[in-house]
């Protein structure tokens, strides 16, 4: 399997989000994209694609996509993740290892500003198409994206 890089513009993504701070688990992140989950069902909304982000040191962000408007007391917490020039990957984490793939995109994007192609390197975030524990499908086509400027 090959793994390319590439420069693209991301859409802007409206997400329902949590955000928490503390040690990274596996089972934390999963408790909280349901606990998000079940509360985009009970408002009524579809959801989209689910984002997991860090933008700080041992700061996590949960957030799934929302398609519709949350009305005023349902209790999620909306936000826009604006729409940015991005580094992006796409893999199948059965194939080939994160730890592998992080460490390419940041090599590969430190040099993109050693050639001055970039200027920065902003947050990473990862972008899944579904419930990446449920759908198999979502789980393969798992997206990798540093914001650059």
């Amino acid at each position: 399997m090959t793994v390319d890089f590439r420069f693209r513009r991301s859409p802007a993504i409206r997400i329902a989000w949590h955000r928490w701070k503390g040690a990274w688990t596996d089972a934390r992140v999963r408790a909280e994209f349901g606990r998000l989950e079940r509360s985009v069902r009970a408002a009524g909304l579809r959801s989209g694609r689910w984002v997991f982000l860090e933008p700080s040191l041992r700061s996590y962000v949960v957030g799934i996509e929302l398609h519709g408007t949350p009305r005023r007391g349902s209790g999620l917490r909306v936000r826009t993740l604006p729409a940015a020039r991005v580094a992006s990957v796409e893999f199948d984490p059965e194939v080939v290892s994160p730890r592998v793939v992080y460490h390419g995109l940041t090599d590969w994007l430190r040099w993109r500003r050693k050639d001055r192609t970039i200027r920065s390197i902003g947050m990473y975030r990862e972008i899944y198409r579904g419930n990446p524990w449920k759908d198999p499908k979502a789980w393969s086509r798992t997206e990798v994206q540093a914001v650059v400027r």
